[in-house]
């Protein structure tokens, strides 16, 4: 088994008209020319009037726009930051410009369309917007967020605030809709309903909220509450021939059901069974066992510090056993956890240095990998989210400099370590618990790396590094290390890491009298 410990910064860091007729051998033939003309102008003017409303929607959207990306480009980190507007960003380059191009594309425009379409080859694609979706209700359950809070954009932390509209909460209720996933359906197709009720203009019809947010009410067996949806439905459109047919086999359901109940009053009178009120729906389980945990570590709640274990932690300035490039400038050192030991060391890299560090990795920056555990294939998975690059020490002084910089502070040989990670999370970025190992850098909410086994959460600070071992001396693992990313709720999360491997620091960490030294 190789050794493996970690080492991670994290820095926030778009008439034609004939006739085969002569009229002219025929004035009265050619007076239908005169209606036809008549016509030709009632068409030209509905032609220039669909023109102007066209160009007058066109200049909205550009108005809108340049508001929007003038702020957002002043910074772009910043405004991304909030996980809103980056949903709000991958669904306007995937949909709305689509929309714009499907709208300017009833003329023949030149250079836009040209433009547009060149750009379009480096646009956020449907897999973009589904992931950007799903990333937004990642955040909604880790952090017990309800679709209104999200929707408002009152998320702390954040400088540029953003709002969903009932299109856009009707996307994310879609989107949940073709996954299966029936309890973000009815959580966003209700947050759709409440705004499209309260006014707000919207292109979407109450009538299309309907019909999803009925049949997800149904599929959790809510079958009082599907009716009543379903009638609702139909009261707006009594033509929708599959709310009419819902609605006749709900029925059907509910004169079953009441049979069922009747059948079985007659045998008992007790009822063994609690009614669910309607509308409470439970988030069903899922293939993680500590999902719990894992989230109430990632709010900051469970932590088990307790204040006996509190008067073990201390702080220090580190020396690396008196390193000579250390007794002068030593590191400050605070440890964060007891059993298993986990120390953080403070102003580790400069901010120069985390710049220089981002810049290189930027343009290697792919999409991070697991291995299958079935094939042993490198394949992506929706539990880790995030983009990562590797740096060697030829490809900058700063590279070389962070290794040495490592290699004083653990003691440990970097000769046999494995290269410099960078990994940038991406919106709602996370690492679900494994067992590895991962730090961070400041961010205005969420980002923690929490360990479910012994209740420990460590908070991310930019320019700290975080270390601990993930192997006893015995080269046996410690279990009690798996941890996980949390999802960044509001900033950039980037994090360096370092993994050193046991062979080769024989000598500098030997084994210990028992397996668990």
């Amino acid at each position: 088994m190789k050794a493996r410990l970690q080492v991670v910064f994290f820095t926030w860091i778009l008439l034609i008209w004939h006739t085969e007729a002569e009229f002219f051998t025929s004035i009265g033939q050619m007076t239908d020319l005169i209606y036809a003309e008549k016509d030709l102008v009632q068409s030209l003017k509905d032609y220039i009037r669909a023109e102007e409303s066209k160009l007058s929607q066109i200049k909205s959207w550009a108005e809108k726009l340049d508001v929007l990306t003038s702020k957002s480009a002043s910074d772009p980190e910043g405004y991304l930051a909030h996980p809103v507007n980056a949903y709000k960003l991958v669904k306007r380059l995937n949909t709305d410009w689509l929309e714009l191009e499907n709208l300017v594309l009833q003329d023949t425009t030149n250079g836009f369309i040209a433009n547009l379409t060149i750009q379009r080859q480096f646009f956020p694609t449907e897999e973009d917007e589904t992931g950007a979706a799903k990333a937004l209700m990642r955040l909604q359950d880790t952090y017990k967020l309800d679709p209104e809070t999200l929707s408002r954009g009152n998320l702390p932390g954040t400088n540029y605030r953003s709002y969903l509209t009932v299109g856009d909460c009707f996307g994310m209720g879609k989107t949940a809709y073709n996954d299966g996933d029936y309890y973000h359906t009815v959580l966003w197709m209700e947050q759709a309903l409440k705004q499209h009720d309260e006014g707000e203009d919207t292109t979407v019809s109450k009538v299309e909220i309907l019909d999803y947010l009925s049949y997800a009410v149904f599929q959790f067996g809510d079958l009082h509450r599907a009716m009543e949806l379903t009638r609702r439905l139909i009261s707006l459109d009594s033509t929708h021939e599959r709310a009419g047919s819902n609605l006749r086999y709900f029925e059907k359901l509910l004169e079953k059901e009441r049979e069922e109940e009747k059948e079985k009053s007659n045998k008992t009178m007790t009822t063994t069974e609690p009614v669910v009120p309607s509308g409470a729906y439970e988030r069903p389980l899922d293939y993680l066992p500590e999902r719990d945990i894992y989230e109430a570590l990632c709010r900051g709640e469970g932590v088990k510090m307790t204040p006996r274990r509190q008067k073990r932690l201390f702080c220090r300035y580190h020396d690396g056993n008196r390193n000579p490039h250390l007794l002068i400038a030593p590191f400050k050192e605070e440890d964060e956890w007891d059993s298993p030991h986990i120390v953080r060391y403070y102003d580790v890299m400069s901010d120069e240095e985390i710049e220089k560090i981002k810049q290189l990795a930027k343009p290697r920056l792919a999409r991070a990998t697991v291995r299958d555990p079935k094939t042993g294939v490198l394949t992506v998975a929706s539990y880790r989210v995030s983009k990562s690059s590797w740096l060697e020490e030829d490809d900058d002084p700063v590279v070389a400099k962070v290794n040495q910089r490592m290699q004083q502070i653990t003691g440990l040989t970097v000769k046999t370590a494995e290269l410099l990670q960078v990994a940038n999370y991406g919106m709602g970025g996370q690492y679900e618990p494994h067992f590895d190992f991962s730090r961070m850098s400041d961010v205005e909410a969420g980002g923690a790396t929490v360990f479910p086994d012994f209740g420990a959460a460590i908070w991310p600070k930019k320019g700290t590094a975080v270390f601990w071992y993930n192997l006893f001396r015995s080269g046996e693992g410690d279990y009690r290390t798996r941890h996980a990313a949390c999802p960044v709720l509001v900033g950039c999360k980037w994090v360096s890491n370092k993994w050193f491997h046991e062979r080769g620091n024989e000598f500098l960490r030997p084994c210990g009298r028992t397996e668990v030294d």
